[in-house]
């Protein structure tokens, strides 16, 4: 234990923190890796895929992008012997083992992703899962769960049914619950005439799709809401409001994407709504600029509101938040890009842990307003830095000065070989 630490941890004791319960907690918290950042979200579904890179918008063609599951894997690998604490890694249906072959959609199966358990299970961490919705061409129209033809919407009810199947699979391996997410890129570019009759249509898709349930400890559901899209900027089928009345109604997890809603609101301020009736949430985690860009995450304002009240809500209330990261940038070094993202979701973390809450609450409760204000005032210059710097050390990985030379010698050594 280092001096600076050692004075790092008795000022923090000084107004009531202690640094080790803060880094236990810390070491509890599970943040879900997603894969799609190694490779631009392109996936593997053929090899015509690979090449062409397909998936959503991700910008930019910075060289040594991952081209096969081999190479997605060994870049997930570097990634998290950068990152401290405990990861998972979250999966896209268009991640499977596919061999080749041609397997649409509405066939994905776990035996394609038997290879991710294998791996995962050697790594001793779990697997999320996510169903895809998007570049595929019965997504072309934009409507897919909510689509007026029959057909079409049955394709898609059996692609997210294998995508649960899919879920239940990774849980009941791997011995920690698969969180499945279902996001549509269902919309309209123009104000629709029959708004009601497509939200009638998502809740008849999600209720055939929920018809089958899988034990808790193996999987669970997860909704995402969405304010708009491109191709989507009128209307949107699957609105927060629909989503979370249909959670409620139904039982069902709702997902907080940080980029999907009106750039002006606080994301952060619908935990503590959320969490009044739901015992849990899923974040994704994600930086937008003007708009759902997906931005790599660093250390800001929103961040940090966003960990407190996940945090003052499990302090205060034992509510738990599923965290995963949701960003993709083909411009820069990728796996430079797992690693200041996931470190700066850790770093808010940490400080809401180096929160003295209960005493913020008493004075709030006693009216000291300004004494609350004080104490976060004084917050802001407590030595933060000295004490991740001990929990990076403590979980034997490069700490601020040096986990960038890591990134730049994959570079070299693997990355500029591709």
């Amino acid at each position: 234990m280092s001096r600076i630490y050692e004075d790092a941890k008795e000022q923090y004791a000084s107004i009531g923190v202690d640094t080790d319960e803060a880094f236990r907690k810390l070491n509890d918290l599970t943040i879900s890796l997603h894969c799609w950042q190694a490779d631009d979200v392109g996936g593997f579904e053929t090899q015509e895929a690979v090449v062409s890179g397909g998936g959503i918008q991700a910008t930019g063609n910075y060289p040594g992008k991952a081209r096969n599951i081999d190479e997605l894997r060994q870049d997930i690998d570097m990634a998290m012997h950068l990152i401290p604490g405990k990861q998972k890694v979250n999966l896209h249906a268009i991640y499977g083992e596919f061999q080749g072959k041609q397997v649409d959609r509405d066939n994905v199966a776990p035996e394609h992703f038997a290879g991710w358990v294998d791996w995962a299970r050697h790594r001793d961490i779990g697997l999320d899962f996510n169903c895809t919705m998007f570049a595929h061409p019965k997504a072309d129209d934009g409507f897919t769960l909510s689509s007026t033809d029959r057909k079409m919407r049955e394709f898609w009810i059996q692609h997210v049914q294998q995508s649960r199947k899919i879920s239940a699979y990774f849980g009941s391996e791997l011995g920690t619950p698969a969180v499945h997410n279902i996001w549509i890129p269902d919309g309209m570019k123009d104000y629709p005439a029959d708004r009601f009759g497509m939200r009638k249509r998502l809740t008849e898709s999600l209720d055939t799709i929920f018809s089958v349930e899988y034990p808790a400890d193996n999987m669970i559901d997860s909704l995402e809401s969405k304010l708009f899209g491109i191709g989507s900027e009128a209307f949107v089928v699957g609105s927060y409001d629909f989503y979370i009345s249909y959670a409620m109604n139904r039982g069902r997890l709702i997902c907080l994407d940080m980029g999907h809603y009106h750039p002006t609101e606080l994301v952060a301020d619908k935990v503590s709504s959320v969490l009044q009736f739901h015992d849990n949430v899923l974040l994704h985690v994600s930086r937008p600029m003007r708009w759902d860009s997906d931005h790599i995450v660093l250390l800001d304002d929103n961040l940090r509101f966003m960990a407190q009240e996940i945090v003052r809500a499990e302090k205060t209330a034992r509510k738990h938040a599923y965290v995963g990261l949701d960003f993709f940038d083909a411009s820069v070094n990728r796996i430079g890009a797992y690693a200041v993202g996931t470190r700066a979701a850790q770093k808010a973390w940490l400080l809401a842990y180096l929160e003295p809450t209960e005493n913020l609450i008493k004075m709030e409760e006693a009216g000291n307003y300004i004494g609350r204000l004080s104490l976060t005032e004084q917050l802001k210059s407590m030595p933060f830095g000295a004490v991740w710097e001990q929990f990076c050390e403590e979980n034997g990985v490069p700490g601020e000065m040096d986990y960038m030379k890591e990134v730049y010698r994959y570079e070299r050594e693997v990355l500029s070989k591709r």
